[in-house]
């Protein structure tokens, strides 16, 4: 999950970390209440999960409230690379001297955590590593021992910043560490890390990615879902316990295993060029289970895509058997009747592995209306893109 920057903002609050003080606004008048309490010149800032908010007018600085709330009118409702926005963060301005880049993440490719850090804040990170290298440090965390006092000196003198400001950002890079812990983050990123002319320094942005897996955990995180911007059908999957994820096109898919899932996807979109460029409506991997009520739900999703106008299910027996897919299927079916849900869309099923003879037996005495059964992948997700294509 992905934070606004004003959910971040009060994350790094919480965790002691010293940041601007404001607070989150919905309304205009809401953005000119919070300018007065803070009481001197603040900053508006549109609040979307998307990059380019200043060039796009997303960011105005207001000398009172009352430049604040005509501000915030502008940019509430403003469309941003297509994100309307519908909240602003005002918060107090700050004279910035130097700009610094600040960073934990989890490194996939080698399995560990890293830490990026560099004097050229500012600017994406990405661009200061292309153009100045030497500005950029990169520097592994050991899971087991983590950032303490020592490590952030390390990491700090590796990136070369300022003398006058080492002491404080060693401090921040120890409790941006703890964090990043706390919170079963796999980002946290402070661009800019700014010194003000005051001599101090302070996060003035917050990007912040929570780990999903570890919300059985983080009991909290769920206050930070933006429910509104979150596709309904993905909503209803997640409150089923399904990994469903909504893309754009006409073949609804399910499968068991993530990677058979990926597989069937790309399978479906290179059939679909045949008949037009039909494409894969959704990912939709039920794992290692595949019961009646599993496969019920599934299809129930799925079918509930408006969109979607065909069903792929595409299924490799291993732990969980062809044959019991094959009854879980029938029962799903009977099951979504029961449950007054009208079924009118056909389904392709391919079954392959563990008892595939079984599970194609068990199909095809059921000899349901909506069901084809195609022996091979690539067969199956042709036909569904053609009863897709004729379905549009």
């Amino acid at each position: 999950m992905d934070l606004y920057e004003y959910q971040g903002r009060e994350l790094f609050e919480r965790h002691s970390l010293p940041v601007l003080s404001g607070d989150v606004a919905t309304t205009p008048e809401e953005a000119r209440e919070i300018a007065e309490k803070l009481g001197v010149r603040v900053v508006v800032k549109a609040q979307v999960k998307v990059g380019g908010r200043g060039k796009a007018g997303g960011i105005k600085l207001a000398d009172d409230a009352a430049e604040a709330e005509t501000h915030a009118r502008a940019i509430l409702g403003m469309d941003i690379k297509g994100h309307t926005v519908e909240k602003v963060m005002v918060t107090t301005t700050a004279d910035i001297v130097e700009e610094y880049y600040f960073s934990y993440l989890l490194d996939r490719a080698n399995r560990t955590f890293l830490c990026i850090a560099s004097v050229a804040g500012g600017m994406e990170i990405e661009e200061v590593a292309h153009s100045a290298p030497e500005k950029v440090a990169k520097v592994a965390i050991d899971a087991s021992k983590g950032v303490d006092l020592a490590k952030a000196k390390e990491i700090v003198a590796l990136a070369q910043f300022p003398a006058e400001v080492a002491d404080q950002i060693a401090d921040i890079a120890v409790k941006l560490w703890a964090a990043f812990v706390a919170e079963d983050a796999t980002l946290v990123e402070v661009n800019p890390l700014a010194k003000l002319s005051d001599g101090r320094v302070l996060l003035l942005d917050a990007k912040v990615t929570f780990d999903g897996n570890a919300d059985f955990r983080q009991a909290g995180h769920e206050a930070y879902e933006d429910k509104d911007a979150v596709d309904p059908l993905e909503q209803a999957a997640k409150a089923k316990g399904l990994n469903y994820v909504k893309l754009d096109g006409q073949v609804g898919i399910i499968g068991n295993g993530a990677g058979l899932v990926m597989s069937t996807l790309d399978v479906v979109s290179y059939a679909g060029e045949e008949f037009g460029g039909v494409k894969p409506a959704n990912f939709l991997d039920i794992g290692g289970g595949a019961s009646a009520e599993v496969m019920a739900d599934s299809l129930e999703i799925v079918m509930s895509d408006p969109a979607v106008k065909s069903i792929f299910v595409n299924v490799f027996g291993g732990i969980t058997a062809c044959d019991a897919v094959a009854n879980g299927i029938v029962s799903a079916l009977a099951l979504l009747h029961e449950r007054g849900e009208d079924v009118t869309k056909p389904l392709v099923v391919r079954l392959d592995g563990n008892n595939a003879e079984e599970g194609r037996r068990i199909l095809d005495e059921a000899n349901h209306a909506l069901v084809q059964r195609v022996d091979t992948m690539d067969g199956a997700a042709r036909k569904a893109a053609e009863l897709a294509a004729a379905g549009v």
